[in-house]
């Protein structure tokens, strides 16, 4: 039975995130779990990415949908270069912003998948532009290799979930046999699977299987919790290591 919306599966998904970046600060979790929390987590991006393609489909104001995406993405441009430049003799660096990417495919699907009918040309320009925007997301983007691709399986087979379901795994298959390698011990195999684990996105399809449909609440806080506690917490995070750091 179907019994999640957006807004918990959104609550749910930031709650995992917490556990990925915990190991920001050098020695609050052992090395172990470190890899443990990283393949544990694999399934965050896709799940927040399967969300912005919800709310592409879903949005009443496109345009201002994606100028919030890209609004999140410059500042968290701006509070990372900021904190890397005073904490840079502490050996602090940030680099995260999934707001970037996901603002990067939603404006791919705006581009291919207008809303108003297009001319044959307009539909090819328009197709070299969200081409161009998906290999430059694929190189640039934190997660790229993994969501923009997701992205657009998700978008292309919202009417079709089997085959969706099939390109998932087939995506999955990809970036497992480019990720994997044998080391000289099956220890040093595993530790090196939990750390080269994006494939293991795959693992958001049960949680995708309860979502049902629905947003949830949508008071202001609801609408904007993702936007400020994904930057606050891995700055707090960078703070502290910065803290600990002799």
């Amino acid at each position: 039975m179907k019994k999640l919306n957006a807004t918990q599966i959104k609550y749910l998904l930031a709650a995992l995130m917490v556990l990925d970046h915990l190991p920001h600060v050098p020695g609050l979790v052992p090395t172990l779990w470190e890899g443990i929390f990283h393949a544990m987590t694999r399934c965050v991006a896709a799940g927040f990415a399967y969300l912005a393609v919800e709310g592409f489909i879903h949005t009443r104001n496109l345009q201002r949908y994606q100028v919030r995406l890209w609004g999140a993405a410059a500042l968290m441009v701006a509070g990372n270069w900021l904190l890397n430049s005073l904490l840079v003799n502490r050996g602090v660096y940030i680099s995260n912003n999934i707001f970037l990417t996901l603002a990067l495919g939603v404006s791919m699907l705006a581009l291919a998948f207008p809303r108003y009918s297009l001319t044959p040309e307009d539909k090819r320009l328009r197709w070299a532009g969200a081409g161009f925007l998906f290999l430059a997301g694929l190189l640039l983007t934190e997660g790229g290799m993994v969501v923009l691709p997701f992205i657009l399986i998700t978008y292309c087979c919202r009417q079709r979930k089997g085959l969706g379901t099939v390109l998932y795994l087939g995506l999955a298959l990809i970036l497992f046999a480019l990720s994997y390698a044998t080391y000289d011990s099956w220890q040093e195999t595993l530790t090196m699977m939990l750390y080269n684990s994006d494939w293991l996105f795959i693992s958001v399809l049960p949680l995708l299987a309860l979502y049902n449909g629905q947003r949830g609440k949508q008071s202001a806080f609801n609408r904007y919790f993702f936007y400020v506690f994904y930057p606050l917490h891995l700055w707090l995070l960078a703070l502290v290591a910065a803290g600990l750091a002799k």
